[in-house]
């Protein structure tokens, strides 16, 4: 099993890689669209979909993105003007996600509510997917470096729950939710992401880097953010019934258990980042 994932580990980061860095801005786009459709793919199995109508939802979700690429290229970085471009489709994208990560999520896994039906589950996986895809493809405009520095905020925010749980961790974080999750735990990932935020701070906007309280303010609602994306897929697939979103990446299950962090904290970096472009 560990020889499993070690090899899928090893083939999805050169994928990743090489597509981050070398892929030019329309192969970006047809990548990105095509992980998203896998999601979407994953996410009719939490609404309990047969095989038809998830494959459907993925088609249905690659459509919409190559409509909003036909419609504004400049604004997914397939054509000149990004600049201008960018925010009026990103904030459609980013601040509906923001209100769902900062002020519904945190209610849904307090109360653990159930998917009501169709629609709601329909509507909540578009705002996981969709503004997560964009955000992969506007926060590429400020560099390939850039972008995996800001996804590696997640990967740190996991590394430092993780082995601050395993030394530390006493106090169950969402037990009826992840068993494994604790306090600790997530105390370490806030710390991990804080140190490495400081440790980059020189190499961020101005408007962050002289600012120490807004700084650490942001990272630690990131690294909160980042594990309330994990929580909240660990209660959809708990009240499915599936350990995993499917099993398309031996020894790791799905897309959507490899994002499920990114799908809350890239949207939310993205929002920030236009926000603070002169």
């Amino acid at each position: 099993m560990l020889r499993t994932r070690v090899i899928t580990a090893v083939v999805l980061f050169a994928a990743f890689f090489s597509a981050l860095f070398y892929l030019p801005p329309l192969g970006w786009l047809l990548f990105t669209t095509a992980v998203a459709a896998v999601a979407a793919w994953e996410w009719g199995a939490l609404m309990r979909l047969g095989e038809t109508g998830r494959i459907w939802l993925g088609v249905l979700l690659a459509g919409v993105c190559a409509v909003v690429a036909i419609l504004a290229p400049a604004a997914v970085g397939i054509s000149a003007g990004f600049a201008e471009a960018a925010w009026p489709l990103g904030a459609c994208f980013y601040l509906p996600a923001a209100i769902f990560w900062l002020l519904l999520v945190p209610l849904w896994l307090t109360r653990r509510w159930p998917m009501p039906n169709a629609a709601i589950a329909l509507a909540t996986g578009s705002v996981l997917i969709l503004p997560a895809w964009m955000a992969l493809l506007q926060l590429r405009q400020a560099g390939p470096l850039t972008l995996l520095a800001i996804m590696a905020v997640v990967w740190l925010a996991d590394i430092g729950a993780y082995f601050f749980g395993r030394l530390l961790g006493k106090h169950k974080l969402a037990p009826n939710i992840s068993p494994g999750k604790t306090w600790e735990g997530a105390f370490g990932g806030v710390v991990a992401v804080l140190a490495y935020g400081l440790l980059l701070s020189p190499q961020l906007p101005a408007t962050l880097a002289g600012n120490l309280p807004l700084l650490t303010g942001l990272l630690s609602v990131l690294a909160a953010i980042s594990i309330l994306g994990d929580l909240f897929e660990s209660l959809l697939k708990r009240q499915a019934g599936l350990k995993d979103s499917s099993n398309v990446l031996p020894g790791h299950g799905g897309v959507l258990d490899r994002i499920d962090s990114l799908t809350s904290t890239l949207p939310l970096v993205a929002l920030v980042w236009l926000v603070t472009q002169p």
